[in-house]
């Protein structure tokens, strides 16, 4: 895969096969995110765990204390009082039967995240295969089916990720901005880390962090240190 010169110019600031301490890994991030615009710094775990055994699946939420760096639109299906507490709270989108056959007929998809009450899930059950695969179906595990819609709005807006390990054992989690700056960028990292250590499931054997990779949206990985993740 051909890479361009300031991937390339990028690579030399890293020292091959050196597993990094947090900060410095952080601080190489930021000094190897070249880009013209405000890159992503993501986060990628591999897990000791088989993800085909429903007893080391590896998934939770975690509200980041400096938030993502992105506004997310949320879409609430609710009625009566929890439709209107939905709307107070700052919910971009509200409704219930409509919105299903808005999604069903439009294909419309423009939001980020899908919260529904309770007594919602037998329509929002309908939307099973279209909302599934984009990873937007309301989920009781991530706290997007609860009757306190207000919350987890104020969550979600204030910097709530989703965190769940793919088929390849890996979690992948964008933690912020470059231009949140070192300091922000590993608070954000050390409160990722720790629920992920927290979420380790009984039946997982072995060394449970194999590897942790921070990087730029447009920039090289750089190793962190899996046993100095939190230190």
């Amino acid at each position: 895969m051909f890479r361009g010169k300031k991937y390339q110019e990028s690579v030399k600031l890293i020292e091959p096969g050196k597993l990094y301490d947090t900060k410095e890994a952080m601080e190489l991030v930021l000094k190897t995110a070249k880009a013209k615009f405000d890159e992503s710094v993501e986060v990628h775990v591999k897990l000791g765990v088989d993800p085909r055994h429903a007893d080391q699946q590896v998934r939770g939420v975690v509200v980041l204390p400096h938030g993502t760096g992105k506004t997310l639109k949320v879409l609430v299906f609710a009625k009566g009082e929890k439709a209107k507490e939905a709307e107070a709270a700052g919910a971009d989108f509200v409704g219930a039967e409509e919105l299903v056959a808005k999604i069903q007929n439009e294909n419309w998809f423009d939001y980020d995240v899908v919260v529904a009450t309770p007594d919602m899930m037998g329509v929002v059950g309908r939307l099973g295969k279209l909302l599934g695969p984009k990873g937007l179906m309301p989920n009781p595990k991530s706290g997007t089916v609860t009757f306190d819609v207000a919350k987890a709005i104020a969550e979600i807006k204030a910097g709530k990720v989703e965190y769940r390990v793919d088929k390849t054992s890996i979690v992948h989690v964008a933690i912020g901005k470059v231009s949140f700056g070192t300091e922000k960028l590993v608070d954000n990292f050390k409160t990722l880390m720790e629920a992920i250590i927290k979420a380790k499931p009984a039946a997982a054997k072995g060394t449970y962090l194999k590897s942790v990779t921070l990087t730029s949206t447009m920039g090289p990985g750089i190793k962190v240190n899996p046993l100095r993740v939190i230190d």
